[in-house]
């Protein structure tokens, strides 16, 4: 399911009922962020992660007929087993950068699985609506589908 508001932020949001424990899912968002961070046959290629609060996030994104997409920021906060938040906002030490959003992924019991939100906040209106029409609907949903497959595997 995915959703878009008119809160403040502008954020737009996908969530998803995984059939595992929440550890389990925490153990793969964060241990195999490059099988599910983008839409296969897109892969993700990890620069560094450094899984702490103001830790860079830095990756590559890379296409099938050889597109690249880098992302490079940083770690606003990781609580282990619920959020993991970031920002393309700055990179490494804190360097400001021309910012797209702030990315939030949650996770929360929720009956005999876990309850997956990931939220993208934007800077203004014209930003979250290009956002979307990059595809974040569809884009973010398959990460969450990818997400889920490696969690329920085991």
């Amino acid at each position: 399911m995915t959703e878009a508001t008119d809160e403040p932020g502008y954020p737009l949001r996908v969530t998803r009922h995984i059939a595992a424990p929440p550890e389990r899912v925490w153990q793969v968002m964060t241990g195999q962020l490059e099988d599910y961070w983008c839409p296969r046959p897109w892969r993700t290629e990890i620069v560094e992660i450094d899984w702490r609060s103001g830790g860079r996030m830095a990756t590559i994104m890379r296409g099938p007929d050889g597109e690249s997409h880098e992302g490079d920021g940083v770690l606003l906060e990781v609580t282990p087993g619920q959020r993991i938040v970031f920002t393309d906002a700055f990179r490494k030490g804190w360097i400001p950068q021309a910012a797209f959003m702030v990315g939030c992924l949650e996770i929360a019991p929720e009956g005999e699985g876990t309850r997956y939100t990931a939220t993208t906040w934007h800077w203004t209106k014209e930003a979250c609506e290009q956002h979307r029409t990059m595809g974040f609907e569809t884009g973010w949903a398959t990460m969450a589908d990818q997400l889920a497959e490696l969690a329920e595997a085991r």
